[in-house]
């Protein structure tokens, strides 16, 4: 998984808020009515990553969903307190059951790989409201088989969400070109609760279509057969925080690309899909 520091970058709060969510479907509208109740900047990471969480809780309430799958919740899932308070049924998915193992005794789990062959997993087809993953995508090899899977599993009108980091983002640039092992010894040098024993170990990072083109993603998605794409892109990080100058110098930059709507160079995309 991918970290991220929610403190406030300088030289963004100026920046008119971003384009809302494309066409004028339910899914756009709801989305759009989310992000008119909160303060932005919309187009910056920082609103993902404090909005995620709300915005699928508002969807699930605005479209009457009830059963709530998080994908590769693993270890450490997100909705199990705010699921739950909402009125939501939260399961939570990983390939590894020594993950779910460390959830708390009762929580409901549904052990399948996102990217397997689910033909024969009859309990699966049809079987959630919501499908939601956060930094999830970026780890699988094959990101259009899982997008197939979660097609398989909602039931109609159900909704889709992946939240992950994006190339050509440098960061991500660079975990992706060092070996695995380097990469996770350098993240667990820097933050030990990424260790394996911590409560955020560090997996292998693909990238595979972890892109903030809508083009290049609908390219794969289209033929899946989804009522609906929505692709949200997000621009700026953090991680120049202790580098006074050149963190300002890319909060810049990252603002121009934001403005300009410079695809290659998001830093994450959410993107929300309806079946």
């Amino acid at each position: 998984m991918s970290l991220s520091d929610h403190a406030p970058t300088p030289g963004f709060a100026s920046l008119p808020a971003a384009r809302s969510a494309a066409g004028g479907t339910a899914l756009a509208q709801a989305i759009a009515a989310y992000r008119a109740t909160t303060s932005g900047p919309h187009w910056h990471s920082d609103w993902a990553w404090n909005n995620y969480e709300p915005l699928t809780l508002h969807l699930a309430k605005s479209f009457g969903h009830h059963r709530l799958l998080e994908l590769g919740g693993g270890r450490d899932p997100g909705f199990l307190e705010s699921g739950n308070a909402a009125g939501l049924s939260v399961i939570v998915n990983d390939i590894d059951p020594e993950e779910l193992a460390h959830l708390p005794a009762g929580t409901p789990s549904a052990q399948f790989d996102l990217i397997g062959d689910l033909s024969g997993r009859a309990d699966l087809h049809e079987a959630f409201d919501l499908a939601v993953s956060r930094m999830v995508f970026e780890h699988l090899p094959d990101v259009p088989a899982a997008w197939r899977n979660v097609h398989r599993i909602l039931k109609p009108g159900g909704i889709g969400m992946a939240f992950f980091p994006t190339l050509y983002a440098w960061p991500f640039v660079v975990n992706k070109l060092l070996p695995d092992d380097v990469a996770r010894r350098i993240v667990e040098t820097l933050y030990p609760n990424r260790r394996s024993d911590g409560g955020d170990p560090v997996f292998p990072a693909h990238y595979n279509h972890c892109v903030g083109s809508e083009k290049a993603i609908r390219r794969f998605m289209d033929p899946i057969g989804f009522r609906e794409v929505q692709v949200l892109p997000f621009w700026g990080h953090h991680y120049l925080r202790r580098v006074p100058g050149l963190y300002q110098a890319e909060a810049a930059l990252n603002r121009a690309f934001a403005a300009l709507d410079v695809r290659l160079f998001t830093t994450y995309a959410l993107v929300i899909v309806q079946k």
